[in-house]
This record gives structure tokens, sequence and C-alpha cells, in this order.
């Protein structure tokens, strides 16, 4: 065997190891996961003020938002906001006053900007309308049971605990591109947090649910501290870790309805998601693809195809890597509501994609979120683009 063969080969054999690793690892977390994840019930129950920012009629606004008005706790105040009054989900948080009369539901309608994180800016509005000293952030597109408040807030009795924060599952609307994006989430990026966690990272916090106490919050300078930042829940998470508290990871897992209505819109929202992470994990990002276990496994297959004597090794290494990646593809669908099979058939497309979103972030530091355009910087700062 010459010195280019041998090379090959074993290129070959590292891209399969990798792949097979990673890909049963994945799965050992996600089901770790499952089976593990039990929620605390709290000895007590204070009262929570819950911020909801919205920006536009989502589908399923209405029922996502009335999720959040049916908890079973025992006080509690929801403030809905928006920037626009034109804004067509104001209507919706309109109606949820209406249906609700007595609970405490404010609504704030502020344009005032105090950074380029529109998000933020909005909530900063939203804070002081606040009337309570234990805080929930959750994003629009969450839907919750009962229960989501009395879970998210027990770990935050716990002083050394200074921000809660939850793992999501994406539920797609009908087009395509819904699926494959509720797929990028469920099969490749919640697996990536959970067997990061596995290995000791504590560090993951996401805006889909983020709890905190508001003397935590004054103590790392208020939300203004995170009001230009592209990544705000990450940077939150780090200032808060700063104090010396702890991140806590809820046993509770929140739906999360995605909907990318095209090609142009799933594109700009996993380029943006790609480019956060180049911008939070610079020195590793280019180590992500070892993360792609199919393409990676396809990769070395096809490298050690030429060498039959090393076929049989290879195709075991392969199908266990292809085995592992659609039993993941399934452990999400269990409670699904669709055919477990639906969507097996996009596997394909969203290994290739996912590809293709991580080498293009190379070449960009500008993302579209809402509707504007941001170049992003080295030190994560959001820029309006001129």
């Amino acid at each position: 065997m010459s010195l280019i063969d041998l090379v090959v080969v074993t290129l070959g054999f590292v891209c399969l190891t990798c792949a097979v690793g990673y890909a049963l690892l994945a799965l050992v977390a996600v089901r770790l996961w499952q089976i593990r994840r039990t929620a605390t019930t709290p000895t007590q129950l204070p009262p929570v003020t819950l911020l909801k920012p919205l920006c536009g009629a989502e589908p399923g606004l209405y029922d996502n938002l009335r999720s959040f008005c049916l908890q079973d706790y025992p006080t509690f105040q929801i403030v809905f906001g928006v920037r626009d009054e034109a804004d067509p989900a104001l209507q919706v948080a309109r109606r949820l006053l209406a249906e609700f009369p007595s609970l405490q539901i404010d609504v704030v309608v502020n344009p005032r900007q105090h950074g380029s994180n529109f998000k933020i800016s909005n909530m900063i509005n939203m804070l002081a309308q606040a009337r309570h000293d234990l805080l929930v952030m959750a994003d629009s597109d969450a839907r919750v049971r009962p229960d989501y408040l009395r879970v998210v807030t027990a770990p935050l009795l716990d002083r050394s605990v200074g921000l809660v924060t939850c793992v999501y599952r994406g539920i797609p609307t009908r087009p395509i591109c819904s699926r494959l994006g509720a797929m990028y989430v469920n099969e490749w990026y919640m697996p990536s947090v959970l067997l990061a966690r596995l290995f000791g990272h504590q560090g993951y916090a996401s805006g889909q649910t983020l709890g905190l106490r508001r003397e935590t919050l004054q103590a790392i300078g208020g939300l203004p501290a995170i009001a230009n930042h592209l990544a705000e829940d990450h940077r939150l998470g780090e200032l808060v870790r700063a104090l010396g508290l702890r991140i806590a990871l809820s046993s509770y897992m929140p739906v999360v309805e995605h909907h990318e209505p095209d090609w142009d819109s799933l594109s700009a929202h996993e380029t943006r998601w790609m480019c956060t992470l180049r911008v939070l994990q610079p020195a590793s990002y280019r180590m992500i693809f070892l993360s792609f276990s199919a393409p990676l496994a396809i990769l070395g297959v096809g490298l050690l195809g030429a060498e039959a004597s090393l076929s049989t090794a290879a195709w075991s290494l392969f199908a266990t890597t292809m085995t592992a990646r659609v039993i993941l593809h399934f452990l999400h669908r269990m409670r699904d509501d669709r055919s477990l099979l639906a969507d097996l058939w996009l596997l394909p497309a969203r290994e290739l994609l996912i590809c293709w979103i991580w080498f293009r972030s190379f070449f960009t530091s500008r993302v579209r979120w809402r509707g504007n355009e941001f170049d992003i910087g080295a030190d994560g700062l959001m820029r309006r683009a001129s």
C-alpha cells in the first residue's frame, strides 16, 4: 500500500470512527435526558412576572399565548409587549386580556429603542410594568402545560441558582421547510446541547425560557447589559455565572411552533443560528462538522470504498452510524401527533442542508432577523446594517 493510499485509508477510518462515536454519544445523551428528567415539586410558590415579547402574528400565536394564561400557579402576572401599535400580535394580546379578566395581564406598547437587539429593547420597556421579583422570560412561539411555572421556577428557590433555562422541542407547521427546521432543532441542536451537558458544560441558556430573580438581573446591570448582543441568552448566562451563580437546566420541555414558510426564511434563520455559534465558539467552530455524523460517515466509507479488504469494517461502522441517526430521528417523535414516518424521507436533505449552512456561515457576518439585517462583530455585538 502506497503512502497516499495509507493516508486515505487512515482518513477514512478517522471519519467513520468520529461519525459513529458522535452518533452513539448523541443518542445516549438524549435518552439519558429523557429517562432522568423529573419535575421538582416546589415547597414555595412566590409571585412571578412572566414577560412575553411579541412581534408579528405567528402561526398558532393565540393558542401559544393562551397556554401561559392557564397556569396552575397561585399568583402570576403576564406582561405582553410590542414595539408598534400596528403589530397584529397586539390584537391577540388584547383578546387574551378580555378573555381572562381575573388574571394580572398588562399590555405594553412602546417603540423606544434601547439597543440593536429589538427583543431585549422590547423587554426593557415591558420590565417597568413587572410587579413581582421573580421573573420568567419566554418566547412567543412556545406552548406549555399548566405546570410550566411551577416547574421552571422551582430551582430558583435555591439561592446558588441564578438562572433557569430549558431545552425545547420543535413542532413544525405544514411547509416542508418548517419540517426541516424543526429537525435541525430536535435532531442536531438539542442533542448537541445535551451531549455537551453530559460532558460537564454548564453554560447553556436559551431564550425560550429564562427565569431569574430581579436582584440577579440588577446585579449584572439589568437588561441593557445584553441589549446589543446577538446571543442575548448566552450573554445573560455568562454574566450570571460571573456572579458565582449556577445555571439550572429545568426538567420542563416546552414545545415550540416552528414555522419556515419558504427556503429563504429557513436559510436566513439557520444562517443566523450558525453565525451565533461561530461568534460564541470561534476556536472550535471549524470542528463542528464532526457532529454531522451521516455526511461524515458517507465521506469515510467513500474514502475506504476502493479497499476491498477493509470494506466489511467500513460498512459496519457506516451501518451503525446510520442506525443511530435514524433512532435519534424517532426518539423525539414518540409523542408527536403526526405519523412516526412522516419526515423520515427528509433525512438526506436535512443532513446535506446542515453542511451547506455551516459552510456558508464562514463567508458572512450579516444576519437577518425579524425583517432587519445586522452585521455581527467578533465580539457578538449586533450593528444595524447600513
